[in-house]
C-alpha cells in the first residue's frame, strides 16, 4: 500500500492542504523583507520565505532558498547558510531531483558538523535535520539500510534535545522502513513509540500511525489487534480530516476484512475508497482499489466482475503511465482469461503483462543506476570530507606546537606596540574630543540663543500684558500656557543631542500656535510626517525652528494677504527629508528689504545650523545637505520660499 511512504514524507514536511494559510505567511514575510536593510536578517527571512512556499511552489522555494545561500555566503553567516542549504535540498525532493537533493542535503550536515553558529542548539538541530532529510532521500531510493543508518543518527540528536514532536515523526520513519524490510516486530515497536508522543501532544497525523500500527498487527496475523488499531485510525481521522489518508485507511481495512474472510465488507470499504479518492481526483488510489476488488472477484471465481475491475485498472495505469499497476493488471486479466479458457485473450494480456514487466525492469535498472551512481558520489563525498576533517586536525595540532613560543613572543610585542599606541590614540583622541565638546557646546548654546532671542520672548510677554488690559483673560492664559510650555520643552531638550521626530513635531506646533496668537491669525500652519517615520527615528533639538521663524517674519508676515505655512518629514534615499515651505514674499526680496531697514541683531541661524550639520556628519559619517530655494509658478513669479534638509536616519538609543 502506497500509505507506507507518502505518509512518511508526509510526517517530515507540512501537509499541502495548508496552502492557503501559508500563502498568506509568504505575503506577511515578504513586506517584512521589503523594509528589511540588515543583512543577517535578510538571510533569516528568505529562508523563512523560501520554507513558506514547500507547500505551494517548490520552484519559488529553490529561488528564494538559493537567494538566502548566496546572502548567507556573503556574510559569512553559516547557521543561515545550513538553514538554506535544507531548504534547497527540500525543494529537490519535491520536484524529484533526488541526486542534487542529496548533495544539498550532505553539504548542510558538512556546515553544521564543521561551523561555529549562533548556539550549540541551533547547531544540533540543524544537523538533525540534514541526517533525517539524507535519511528520508534513501528511503525513497529504497537504500533502506543507509536510511535507517541516517534516521537513527537524527532520532538519537532529537532525543537528547528532547524535542519528542520530531522525534515522533522519526519513530515513525524508522517504522516504515523496518515494515519495509519485513522486520514487522521492529516496526511496530517504532509505530508504538510514535502512537504515545503523538498521543500526548495531540498531533493532528496520529490516524495515519494508528494504520501503520494496525497494518503491523495485521501482517503478525494478529487480526483483534488489527481491528483495535483501525478503530482508532478511522476515529482519528473523522476528528482530523484527511482525504487521502481516509482512502488508504479504507483499502487498508478492506484487506483486512479479506484477510478474515469477510469478502462482503471488504468490497464494501474498497468501494468508499473509490469514492473518497474520486473525491480528491486522485486517479492513483483510485487504480489500486480497482486491482484489489478484481484480484479480490478472481479468487471467489466472479470472473466478468474481476474483468471488469482489471480493465479500469488497466486503462487508469496506462492514463497516468504507471508501470507497476499496468503489469499487475495485465497478469491479473491474463490469469481471468486463461480461468475463463479463453487462451487468445490470455496469450493477448500475457504478452503485454511480458511486456511491461520488461520496460518496468529496465526503468528499475535505470533508476538503480541512477542510485547507484548517486550512492558513489555520496560516499566519495563523505569520504573527502573525512579526510579534509582529518587533515585539518593534523594541521591544527602541528600548527599549534609550532607556534606557542612564537605566540608568547607575539604576545610580548604585541602588547608593547598596543600601549604605545593607545598612548598615541588616547591623546589624539582626547584632544578631538574636547575640541568637539567646546565647539558643540558653543554652537548649541547659540542655536539656543538664536531661537529663543530677547525679541521673541518680549513679544510674547507684550502680546500677554496687552491680553490682560484689554481683559482677555482666557487668551491671555491661553497664550502665557502654549508659552510655558515651549520655554519648559525648550530647556528640557537643549540638554539633548537627538530627540524623537514627535517631540520636535510638539515643540513646533506649540511655536507656531503663539506666533498665530501674536500676529492675529495673519498665517495657517500645517505639520506633516510620513508613515514610514518610526517612533524611535531621532532628530536634533530645535534644528527646524530658526526656519520656521524665518518662514513667519521674513516670508509670510510682510505680504498682505493671509499666509500659509508646511513642515514635512519624510523618508527618502535612506535619508530624513525635512522641509518648511512657506507662500510668503521669496527669499530674495525678504533679503532686499533687510538691506534697507535696521535690523536689531545680525541673524547667525543659517551659519549656525551649517555648524551643526557639519558636527551631524563628523558623529555619523553620513552626508548632509541644505538648501534654500524659492517656489515660483508657471509664469515665473515667486509664490514662496522652500528650505530643504537631507539628514542621517538616526534612533533614540
Amino acid at each position: 500500500m502506497r500509505i507506507l511512504y507518502s505518509f512518511a514524507v508526509a510526517l517530515w514536511c507540512t501537509a499541502f492542504f495548508s496552502a492557503v494559510a501559508q500563502n498568506t505567511k509568504t505575503d506577511s514575510l515578504l513586506t517584512v523583507l521589503s523594509k528589511t536593510k540588515n543583512d543577517i536578517d535578510k538571510a533569516q527571512l528568505l529562508n523563512a520565505i523560501a520554507d513558506a512556499y514547500k507547500t505551494s511552489d517548490p520552484k519559488a522555494m529553490k529561488v528564494y532558498a538559493q537567494k538566502a545561500f548566496d546572502l548567507a555566503q556573503k556574510t559569512d553567516y553559516q547557521l543561515a547558510k545550513g538553514n538554506a542549504l535544507l531548504n534547497l535540498g527540500n525543494a529537490n525532493i519535491i520536484l524529484g531531483d533526488y541526486p542534487k537533493a542529496l548533495r544539498y542535503f550532505t553539504d548542510a550536515q558538512h556546515v553544521f558538523e564543521n561551523a561555529a553558529v549562533a548556539t550549540d542548539k541551533e547547531q544540533q538541530k540543524g544537523l538533525a535535520k540534514a541526517l533525517g532529510s539524507i535519511g528520508i532521500v534513501f528511503s525513497e531510493q529504497s537504500n533502506y539500510a543507509k536510511a535507517l543508518q541516517y534516521y537513527l543518527k537524527s532520532v538519537t540528536i532529537y532525543e537528547k534535545l528532547k524535542d519528542e514532536e520530531k522525534c515522533a515523526k522519526l519513530y515513525n520513519n524508522i517504522g516504515i522502513v523496518y515494515q519495509s524490510l519485513s522486520s514487522y516486530f521492529k516496526a511496530l515497536a517504532y509505530f508504538v513509540k510514535a502512537q504515545k508522543i503523538q498521543e500526548k501532544l495531540g498531533d493532528s497525523n496520529i490516524g495515519i500511525t494508528y494504520t501503520n500500527i494496525a497494518n503491523g498487527y495485521l501482517k503478525q496475523n494478529n487480526s483483534a489487534k488489527a481491528y483495535e488499531y483501525y478503530t482508532k485510525a478511522k476515529s482519528a481521522l473523522d476528528q482530523h480530516p484527511n482525504p487521502r489518508a481516509l482512502g488508504e485507511w479504507y483499502n487498508n481495512v478492506g484487506l483486512y476484512f479479506k484477510a478474515v474472510k469477510q469478502p462482503e465488507k471488504a468490497i464494501e470499504h474498497w468501494n468508499n475508497a473509490i469514492q473518497t479518492f474520486e473525491s480528491i481526483e486522485d486517479k492513483f488510489g483510485v487504480g489500486d482499489t480497482y486491482l484489489l476488488l478484481g484480484q479480490l472477484y478472481f479468487e471467489q471465481n466472479k470472473a466478468q466482475q474481476a474483468i471488469v475491475f482489471a480493465e479500469k485498472a488497466l486503462a487508469s495505469a496506462k492514463a497516468l503511465k504507471v508501470l507497476e499497476q499496468q503489469v499487475i493488471a495485465e497478469k491479473l486479466l491474463s490469469d481471468i482469461y486463461a480461468q475463463l479458457n479463453n487462451s487468445a485473450q490470455a496469450l493477448l494480456h500475457f504478452k503485454a503483462y511480458s511486456t511491461a514487466k520488461d520496460s518496468l525492469t529496465n526503468e528499475e535498472n535505470i533508476r538503480r543506476t541512477v542510485e547507484e551512481e548517486m550512492a558513489f558520489d555520496f560516499e566519495k563525498r563523505e569520504a573527502i570530507h573525512q579526510k579534509e576533517i582529518e587533515k585539518r586536525d593534523l594541521l591544527l595540532q602541528e600548527e599549534s606546537k609550532r607556534n606557542v613560543m612564537q605566540l608568547i613572543f607575539a604576545a610580548v610585542f604585541g602588547l608593547l606596540l598596543f600601549g604605545i599606541a593607545f598612548l598615541i590614540y588616547n591623546r589624539i583622541q582626547l584632544k578631538k574630543n574636547l575640541t568637539l565638546q567646546k565647539e558643540l557646546a558653543e554652537y548649541e548654546q547659540k542655536a539656543l540663543h538664536l531661537q529663543m532671542n530677547p525679541h521673541f520672548v518680549f513679544n510674547c510677554l507684550g502680546s500677554i500684558s496687552s491680553f490682560i488690559v484689554q481683559n482677555g483673560t482666557d487668551s491671555a492664559i491661553k497664550y502665557l500656557s502654549k508659552f510655558s510650555k515651549l520655554m519648559r520643552l525648550t530647556l528640557e531638550y537643549s540638554k539633548e543631542s537627538l530627540i524623537p521626530i514627535d517631540k520636535e513635531i510638539e515643540s513646533l506646533q506649540n511655536y507656531l500656535e503663539l506666533e498665530q496668537l501674536r500676529f492675529n491669525n495673519k498665517f495657517t500652519f500645517s505639520i506633516f510626517k510620513n508613515e514610514a517615520i518610526e517612533d524611535d527615528m531621532a532628530i536634533p533639538p530645535l534644528l527646524l525652528q530658526p526656519f520656521v521663524e524665518n518662514a513667519i517674519i521674513h516670508g509670510v508676515i510682510p505680504k498682505k494677504e493671509i499666509g500659509s505655512i508646511a513642515v514635512r518629514f519624510a523618508l527618502q534615499n535612506d535619508s530624513l527629508l525635512c522641509t518648511v515651505e512657506d507662500n510668503g514674499i521669496g527669499f530674495n526680496e525678504s533679503k532686499a528689504q533687510k538691506q534697507h531697514s535696521v535690523v536689531a541683531h545680525k541673524s547667525m541661524a543659517l551659519d549656525i545650523t551649517r555648524k551643526r550639520l557639519e558636527m551631524i556628519e563628523s558623529t555619523t559619517k553620513q552626508k548632509t545637505e541644505f538648501s534654500i530655494e524659492e517656489i515660483k509658478n508657471t509664469n515665473g513669479e515667486v509664490i514662496g520660499t522652500k528650505v530643504t534638509l537631507h539628514l542621517p536616519v538616526q534612533y533614540i538609543k
